[in-house]
């Protein structure tokens, strides 16, 4: 069976590109998420496999959001994304439980190498 991943994204593009990427390579779409908040709820919903998580978002930033997953889902699997220069916010979000992060702008081989390591 696919593994299912959620994509939480303020931008449409973002999510576009990597939803791309993701299903081309035989990765299942559990949903999309344009801020923290509906990222929560759409994992609580779906319970995917992976969620690869923008850090800047509005009403909820992504850190944010992954805390609140890991609060009702311990062993959650979360990826972040972060433009360049968020190294501070790299280290808390790993610190928060997140298992690797990508930055932006995306190298497909990157996102996969990363979505391999953690989900296989």
């Amino acid at each position: 069976m696919a593994k299912s991943i959620l994509i939480c994204d303020d931008a449409a593009f973002m999510r576009m590109m990597i939803k791309d990427i993701l299903t081309k390579n035989g990765y299942e779409i559990a949903g999309e998420a344009e801020n923290g908040v509906k990222a929560v709820e759409k994992y609580n919903e779906t319970k995917p496999d992976l969620v690869l998580m923008d850090i800047t978002m509005p009403e909820k930033d992504g850190i944010q959001a992954l805390k609140d997953i890991k609060v009702s889902d311990p062993s959650a699997a979360v990826i972040m994304c972060s433009a360049m220069g968020q190294q501070a916010m790299v280290i808390e979000a790993i610190r928060s439980g997140a298992k690797d992060f990508i930055v932006k702008p995306f190298q497909a081989e990157r996102v996969l190498e990363a979505v391999k390591k953690v989900v296989g």
